[in-house]
């Protein structure tokens, strides 16, 4: 490999360490408040939603409620199967299993 294409791999390599360690080394030293760390437990699902309604409701630029809208189809089962599964694996085939038919159906 060529030096530049090392330094460039080196570089992105401590462009995405450091974002994620810095804040765990700091915050280890600190005494972090309980209110403020119940707060946190609300970002992963705060960011999954952020991510995933726009792309269940939004069909053809429009916000879409309709049965014709396959992606709100297979999300309402998904929805369902993880809360009572609790298993991404099983989740996620749901998901490409109920697209799978979805789209093999004439709607």
């Amino acid at each position: 490999m060529e030096q530049e294409t090392i330094l460039i791999i080196l570089g992105m390599s401590l462009v995405t360490y450091l974002p994620r360690v810095l804040p765990v080394v700091i915050l280890s030293k600190m005494n972090i408040p309980e209110w403020f760390l119940q707060w946190l437990k609300y970002i992963p699902v705060a960011v999954l939603s952020a991510l995933l309604v726009p792309g269940i409701l939004i069909s053809e630029g429009k916000l879409n409620f309709s049965l014709h809208n396959r992606n709100l189809l297979a999300a309402v089962p998904c929805i369902f199967i993880a809360y009572k599964t609790k298993n991404l694996f099983i989740t996620v085939l749901s998901g490409v299993l109920l697209m799978l038919l979805l789209n093999l159906l004439p709607l």
